[in-house]
Order: structure tokens, then sequence, then C-alpha cells
């Protein structure tokens, strides 16, 4: 298992080189960086000291290889730049220092924050949006799942296979605008939900309040398609199990329709459906993109996309690297769950 854990820890890591080179590619060759910093009123003598400063005015291989330092955990810096860019960590060394420090994302063009700190503030609403709307689809689709293939040939059935095909079938962004409306507009004096609203918001006079119910639309609208996927998922892996020798053992044992189910078949249904979660929620953190900018939901998403109608592009670097991270990290915790869930992975 533990070498299971070393190669895909490798693997992570080359991924998440490829997606630096890739965000560098794409991003760093469109605009003028200088005049987004600056905007269309800035003289050309600041503009080249602007370029001298963001080191545009050398070779675009040694721009990679400054941004490829920023991003990096073990980075070589002088002693100025550590002070100016404000890095954190731990460094040794005279004028030139090596040294261990969190990834330094740059600023940005328009706020001229540091995007780590605009990400970790927007990236929590994100998460708590995530893992509503997986604990939503995980809940509601193993529950389906399992009825229909209990149910099987009913039309309890027809009915969660109906469920889960609609789900799959519709867009979030079009689902989110049905439910905004409807949910948020239409019947807003019964729901008491709006439109928009994110985790927190700020009154004028009584300073900033928590608002769970916000979270409600994005949450269901974000969860429908992983939902209808773990229904299908439970049902067919159910009705696998449900097959089994071992089931049909339990039942002689005098052991009840809910004991096996529970005892028996759903532990070992669980692997297909825990793989179908994982990689849900990894993608859920990039597909709440559309979804959050729709509610006005303050995360992640919402912030990469108004960075990119306003082409700031470090914030949209910025942004896709902590997404590509967060892919990684699941991963791993996925294959820790397998070995949790199913000993036969631990022994393999």
């Amino acid at each position: 298992m533990l070498q299971l854990l070393l190669r895909k820890s490798i693997y992570g890591l080359l991924v998440l080189v490829g997606v630096v080179m890739l965000v560098f590619v794409l991003f760093q060759g469109f605009g003028d960086p200088a005049r987004l910093v600056l905007g269309q009123t800035g003289d050309s003598a600041t503009i080249q000291n602007i370029r001298k400063e963001l080191a545009l005015d050398q070779p675009r291989w040694k721009q990679f290889l400054l941004y490829a330092n920023d991003v990096s955990p073990i980075s070589i810096y002088t002693a100025d730049a550590i002070q100016s860019k404000q890095l954190k960590g731990f460094f040794i060394g005279g004028n030139t220092r090596i040294g261990v420090k969190l990834p330094y994302l740059r600023r940005s063009y328009q706020t001229k924050r540091n995007v780590s700190d605009m990400l970790l503030q927007a990236l929590p609403q994100t998460i708590v949006l995530a893992c509503i709307a997986m604990c939503i689809a995980t809940i509601v689709g193993i529950l389906l799942g399992i009825l229909a293939a209990v149910k099987q040939n009913t039309w309890w059935d027809g009915a969660a296979i109906f469920t889960s095909i609609l789900g799959i079938s519709a867009p979030s962004f079009f689902m989110g605008i049905v439910l905004a409306y409807i949910f948020g507009f239409v019947l807003s004096d019964y729901t008491g939900l709006h439109m928009t609203g994110s985790l927190f918001e700020v009154d004028t006079f009584t300073g900033e309040h928590l608002q769970l119910r916000n979270v409600i639309l994005p949450a269901i609208t974000l969860g429908i398609r992983p939902l209808a996927v773990i229904a299908q998922l439970t049902r067919s892996a159910m009705l696998d199990v449900l097959d089994q020798d071992y089931i049909r053992t339990a039942y002689a044992k005098g052991l009840t329709r809910w004991q096996v189910i529970t005892r028996h078949a759903l532990r070992n249904a669980l692997n297909p459906v825990v793989t179908a979660i994982t990689g849900w929620f990894a993608e859920l953190l990039a597909g709440a993109f559309f979804v959050e900018y729709i509610f006005g939901w303050n995360g992640i998403g919402k912030m990469t996309v108004d960075a990119l109608e306003k082409l700031d592009f470090p914030v949209v670097m910025g942004s896709v690297l902590v997404t590509a991270s967060c892919f990684i990290v699941v991963n791993l915790l996925a294959d820790l769950l397998y070995g949790i869930i199913d000993p036969r992975v631990r022994i393999n």
C-alpha cells in the first residue's frame, strides 16, 4: 500500500509539472502584463520598469524558469527578492539563498494583492460548497441505487433509473438557472431562498453573518450529476453482489434483508462507488466555476471567471494550479479509502 501511494505521489508530481508548463504557455503570452498592471494611462518609462520588475524583458525560457522557481516549494532567491515578495518559508545562505517555502503565485494585476491570499480567502467557500453537494449526492445516490437494486423491475427501479438519466443529461449551468429562477425568484417568498448569495454576508450595522441557506441551491445544482452517476453505479454493483453465493448463505443463516444489505452486500459493492465519489469530488472543485458564477457564490470559481474577464492572469494561473493540486490530493485519499474498505487492495 505504501509503495502504491509513493508511486501515485510521483505520478501526481509529474502531472503538476505538466500543468505548470501548460499554464505558463497558455496565459503568459496573452496581452501585455505591464499594460494590464498600469492600465492605459502608463507612460513608456513606467511600462519598461514594470516589464523589468516582472522579468518580461528576459527570454521566454528564462521567464518560465523564474515562474517555476516561484511556484516550487524548493527555490533559490536573493535576500532582496525574499523581502520584496514577502515569501513565507525557511531560507539559508548569504545574499543568494536556498530554502523551502510556500508556493509564490505572484500578485494580482488588478488588486495588487498576493494571489495566494486571495485564493486562501475564496477556496474554503468552494470546498464547503463541494462537500455539501457531494454529501447530498452520496447519501441520496446510494439510497436510490440500493432501492432500485432491491426493487428490481418495479416502478421504484424505473423511477430511479429515469431520475439518474435525467440528472446525467442535464447540464449544471442549465439546472442552475432553472433552480435559481423557480426557487430563488418565483417561490422565494415560500422557500426563503435567493437567486444569489454567498456563505457569509456583510451587514452595514451588524457585521458579517453566516448564511447557510445560500448554499442550498448551488449545492443541489452541483450535486445533481454525481448523484445520478452514484445511483447508477450503486444499482449495478448491488445487482452483481446480490447474486453471489455468500449472499444466499447469509440469508440461509437467518439474517434479515436489511442485515444482508448493510453488512455484506453494500460494503462489497462500495468500491466502484468510492471511485465515483472521490473522482466527482475533485471534479466538483473545478465544475463549481459556472455554478458559483450563476449563484454569486464567492468561491474560487467565481474569482477565476471574474479574473478572466479582467485579464488578471496571475489569479487564473494560481487557481488552475490549486485545482490541479486538489485533484492529486483527492486521488491519493481515494487510494487510502480503498485500502480501508477492501482489504484486498492492501494485500495487492
